[in-house]
């Protein structure tokens, strides 16, 4: 087996700054769609299961894009078609989502705006996961830490950038951030349209900037051997259920963490504007076109960026921790840190309106809607390992072979646990918390806190080519 050499900083930078675009496009997704699918008509207790739409295109979409790009290789490489292909599809998704209303001759509204939300999902999901395969093929084991830590850097930048934009066209630009009509507000349109170029921009960077080794060499710098055709085809109809069957054991200890941790997330992005303008705000359940509501849901997007650049600058320090206390110890502390802030979320409430400065503009928020910015630390650092440690520590015990595909079977892992929180949360807050949203985030620190206890199980093996 040939040594696999070692990448620049710059050249693992290219290998996932396309995820910069990615994440900014996912980054409106979790801070806007229910906002979106709210003024188009969406129920507050039905807004979990439109979420649905989501984790399932995920858990059908990626095994099947992770075992296909295992097996291509063409002119834009073997990851770099699916990372392409994704973004343009996502691209136009972002486009017209939004703009439901030019489909009211087609179908109602609230039924478009959830199909390319599914449409939009589905091809982030085409996207992203050959870029997290791509990350292990281009990268030697030593650089392995480093190169999801880059990842989760640009993933967190791209995050800031996406949350914060319907609150810099608003407060900076002046872009109206309520619609007289009472439908989405232009702010929240052309966000989606900035958004969706920045998609695909940087995904164009990284396909033609990151060349990826030819089928021979990256069998040689893997230990394998180079697998004909006919026998590619044979195994891809007779061997998905046999590798199912020998899934590693790291990755099933590791789905147990990847459950907790999820089904806080989805609950986050579900009902986080709910909670605040509740909470902090004092909107009514039902009150979703007030302007209070519309301010809430702008200062989503300013906690959203709070917590992804959180999760950016300690993305910057994650793999020397990983590298000095191992994994387990930086993935275990960072998720117990996510799960007390979500649970003090309940902590900050109402309050008189204060005055705040944030450089780029002046606004008037509850003093507990700007206390909200603490808990978003905690959530930041867990978001950040959640996007680099289970990686990070799945790779190891994986074949090289099978990189692709059994990363998007991990993605079973992401996808299962938003699904139930989708079909249970919206019951759960109906019957027994009366609407209040805030509850569902004391629930989302529970699990996250189960999260952290999790890790300490996980074995850490290394594979057998």
């Amino acid at each position: 087996m040939k040594k696999q050499p070692r990448l620049s900083f710059w050249q693992i930078w290219n290998v996932s700054f396309g995820f910069l675009g990615i994440q900014m496009g996912f980054a409106l997704q979790g801070a806007n769609v229910s906002r979106v699918l709210s003024s188009l008509g969406a129920d507050l207790h039905h807004l979990s299961l439109f979420w649905l739409a989501a984790p399932v295109m995920g858990l059908i979409v990626q095994p099947i894009v992770g075992g296909a790009s295992d097996r291509t290789w063409n002119r834009f490489g073997r990851r770099g078609p699916y990372i392409l292909g994704g973004a343009v599809v996502a691209a136009l998704a972002m486009f017209f989502m939004p703009n439901a209303g030019i489909a009211v001759k087609i179908m109602p509204p609230l039924v478009f705006g959830a199909v390319m939300f599914a449409l939009m999902d589905g091809s982030f999901n085409i996207t992203m996961q050959p870029f997290r395969a791509l990350v292990a093929d281009m990268t030697p084991e030593e650089q392995r830490n480093a190169g999801y830590s880059i990842q989760s850097f640009l993933i967190n930048t791209g995050a800031v950038l996406g949350s914060i934009l319907p609150f810099v066209l608003t407060n900076v630009m002046g872009v109206s951030n309520v619609d007289p009509d009472g439908g989405v507000p232009s702010s929240v349109i052309w966000s989606f349209y900035i958004g969706g170029g920045m998609l695909l921009l940087s995904v164009i960077w990284t396909v033609f900037r990151t060349k990826e080794y030819p089928p021979q060499e990256y069998a040689d710098y893997k230990g394998l051997e180079v697998v004909s055709k006919e026998k590619k085809e044979k195994s891809t109809l007779s061997g998905f259920f046999k590798l199912l069957k020998e899934t590693p054991k790291t990755m099933m200890q590791l789905a147990v963490v990847q459950f907790f941790s999820w089904f806080s997330l989805y609950l986050m992005w579900v009902y986080t504007t709910y909670a605040l303008a509740q909470h902090s705000w004092g909107c009514p359940i039902t009150d979703v076109k007030s302007e209070s509501f519309q301010d809430a849901g702008d200062w989503v997007g300013i906690l959203f960026a709070g917590y992804s650049l959180f999760a950016a600058i300690f993305s910057i320090l994650m793999s020397r921790l990983a590298n000095r206390f191992g994994r387990k110890t930086v993935y275990s502390s960072a998720l117990l840190l996510g799960g007390l802030g979500f649970l003090s979320t309940y902590l900050f409430s109402g309050g008189d309106l204060i005055h705040l400065n944030l450089l780029i503009t002046e606004v008037d928020v509850p003093s507990s809607a700007a206390l909200w910015m603490i808990p978003m630390a905690g959530v930041g650092i867990a978001w950040a390992a959640i996007l680099a440690m289970p990686y990070s520590i799945l790779s190891d015990s994986l074949p090289a072979d099978k990189m692709g595909v059994y990363m998007g079977i991990f993605n079973f892992t992401i996808a299962g646990p938003q699904i139930v929180s989708g079909i249970i949360a919206g019951e759960i807050l109906r019957y027994f918390f009366n609407g209040e949203a805030i509850y569902i985030m004391v629930i989302a620190g529970v699990s996250m806190l189960l999260g952290a206890i999790s890790v300490t199980f996980v074995k850490q093996n290394k594979a057998v080519n």
